[in-house]
């Protein structure tokens, strides 16, 4: 009899351990997402290059002007997926350290962000900002140590000289069958004096991008692969750039007195423009659930 018990205490507990595991399993509260990011001229990856690379993925823009990039970089910050019923749900907006990151495409390992213990649910839409909203965009190394060194570091420099915020995006390269050089870096801008320093131009895009098929966040963890097609660079859905080199008012290939001008056409092709432009060059190409 004492046996008899013995069993079916045992029997009993193994029962709820297999229920509560079953329980876990069926109703998981929260997994992660990935976020993939492809980027491309038109459909094709781009491989980056020096001035003579034979390997370099090249493009031609509307107006016929030959490139290809050296360097590509840009910042993803402010993610926010929303669910089927409407209800948005923010990552980690107002920490830089934690939900922002710095995409390089010399580097494949930043190509994917993991989303962290995303609440299960059904999520029909994703924004991010391309830059960082301006109440964040101050080099801040004590509150953000971890972004600051990221975009710091020699081989990202993701910050304005001047110290006035962060780059956005930072595009190395070269145009024209004689390689001029292209450099073309986005970011907030300041205007005034030393201690009375009110915002310039605002370069900070924020990006609504609905997805092809519903994200499913429950046992399995989806991944969304974004692309982003930097032939809207020069040939973009708000303006058609012709680059130029030099110093005049319609030089844009290169930084000059007037880059912030020519700046915002740039800002505009490759984060849209707000208004009737909110996803500028970037599109979902997949989700996988």
């Amino acid at each position: 009899m004492q046996n008899l018990k013995q069993y079916l205490l045992i029997s009993a507990f193994s029962l709820s351990v297999i229920s509560c595991q079953n329980s876990g399993d069926d109703n998981p509260v929260a997994n992660h997402v990935t976020l993939e990011f492809n980027n491309t001229f038109k459909n094709k990856t781009i491989a980056l290059g020096d001035a003579a690379s034979g390997t370099a993925t090249t493009n031609i823009s509307a107006e016929g002007q030959v490139h290809h990039f050296s360097e590509l970089k840009y910042v993803i910050s402010n993610i926010r997926l929303i669910k089927t019923d409407g209800n948005e749900v923010p990552y980690k907006i107002n920490d830089l350290d934690q939900g922002a990151t710095v995409i390089d495409q010399s580097k494949p390992e930043t190509l994917q962000y993991i989303l962290s213990n995303i609440p299960a649910g059904e999520y029909k839409k994703i924004r991010f900002g391309l830059g960082v909203k301006k109440e964040l965009n101050v080099l801040d190394q004590v509150r953000f140590p971890k972004f600051y060194a990221t975009a710091g570091s020699n081989d990202t420099q993701m910050m304005w000289e001047w110290g006035a915020g962060y780059r956005f995006t930072k595009i190395e390269g070269f145009y024209g069958t004689d390689h001029k050089q292209m450099s073309i870096h986005t970011g907030s801008t300041i205007k005034g004096s030393e201690g009375n320093y009110t915002q310039g131009v605002d370069a900070y895009r924020d990006i609504t991008l609905d997805l092809p098929k519903t994200a499913i966040v429950d046992n399995k963890a989806p991944k969304i692969t974004i692309k982003a097609d930097f032939d809207k660079l020069l040939t973009g859905k708000i303006n058609t750039i012709v680059l130029t080199s030099g110093t005049g008012m319609d030089g844009n290939a290169t930084p000059n007195i007037h880059t912030a001008n020519q700046m915002v056409k740039f800002v505009d092709n490759l984060g849209g423009n707000g208004s009737n432009d909110v996803s500028g060059m970037f599109s979902i190409h997949n989700v996988e659930n």
